[in-house]
């Protein structure tokens, strides 16, 4: 049934292609060879936006030509409908239909009086560029701890909580530093060594040490969880 479905889609649109093509002779012959430029798009202006297609851009053309206010309005709907239907990957976009809007005033060259429930763009605004965003250049002697390593060090520092979030805290802290010190050198590395540094950041505001503090061990801080393989069971056992 699909495949007969299928078969007189196909003939439909030979059928309507053969149309155009006697269309095509007919008006070349009767002395206007210029009526061929309509159908060959590399004889036409390029489109602003080739998502949306050629007759799409034609619509949105006659669009302009349009003097009754109220029926450019309507159409400029009807058009943005297609579009919609056209481009379905917008529709993951976020304020889909704003970005509709936009894409109709962008091929209609910005010249284009109807009304839109948002914003009219302006090619000043849809070519800018983004601000460029701040590259932090601060000079941390120890890079590889990363930055939410000293934020973390200074809210310490300041905590006026209560001792025991601070302890727990600070712990917190000086286990991510070993674990990003091990990214970092791959090898083993002394608590000591970690608590030197944690006492350096913070300018002698942390002072933990090896003989009272231990940190996590190697193992426990790239602790892996074990994958469960399932395995399929043998079809030959299922029939028994």
């Amino acid at each position: 049934m699909e495949d007969l479905k299928q078969q007189k889609k196909n003939s439909d649109n030979r059928h309507v292609d053969e149309q155009i093509d006697e269309l095509i002779i007919e008006m070349q012959t009767k002395g206007n060879p210029e009526f061929i430029d309509i159908h060959y798009n590399t004889n036409l202006k390029p489109l602003k936006i080739p998502e949306y297609g050629r007759m799409i851009h034609q619509l949105v053309d006659y669009l302009k030509t349009i003097e009754d206010r109220d029926k450019r309005n309507f159409y400029a709907k009807e058009i943005i409908r297609l579009m919609g239907l056209k481009n379905k990957s917008l529709r993951d976009v976020p304020d889909f239909q704003h970005k509709l809007w936009d894409h109709l005033f962008i091929m209609a060259g910005f010249d284009l009086d109807v009304d839109t429930p948002y914003e009219k763009p302006t090619p000043e605004k849809i070519h800018q560029k983004p601000d460029r965003l701040p590259y932090p250049r601060k000079g941390y002697k120890y890079r590889y701890y990363g930055h939410i390593i000293y934020d973390l060090i200074r809210k310490a520092v300041e905590w006026d909580g209560d001792e025991e979030t601070r302890r727990m805290l600070i712990m917190t802290i000086a286990n991510h530093m070993k674990k990003n010190y091990l990214k970092w050198n791959k090898e083993s590395v002394d608590d000591a060594i970690i608590f030197r540094h944690l006492y350096e950041l913070s300018n002698g505001k942390i002072d933990l040490k090896p003989d009272t503090d231990e940190l996590l061990r190697k193992d426990q801080l790239f602790y892996k969880k074990k994958k469960h393989h399932h395995h399929k069971s043998n079809k030959r056992n299922n029939r028994r």
